[in-house]
């Protein structure tokens, strides 16, 4: 992961959540929070997948500020 922060292990802002994202192609590392919806487990995200509509399974780490102000997740793996 090319841009991937990495988390403070003295505070919790951003962690790992389960994840349904809206992209178009998977060679995308980072998603505006807009693109994510964060789900409660690996079946639900599973479950919640649609190809035809480019919603994709994942677990994400964020949210995370951008350098442009913006709320961001970051990639862990595709499910």
């Amino acid at each position: 992961m090319r841009r991937f922060i990495p988390p403070d292990p003295e505070c919790e802002v951003s962690t790992e959540h389960y994840a349904v994202v809206h992209v178009p192609r998977r060679s995308r590392d980072r998603f505006g929070a807009g693109s994510v919806t964060v789900v409660a487990s690996e079946d639900e995200a599973r479950a919640a997948a649609d190809p035809a509509r480019n919603l994709r399974p994942a677990i994400v780490m964020g949210p995370s500020k951008s350098s442009e102000g913006q709320s961001v997740y970051y990639l862990v793996r595709w499910l």
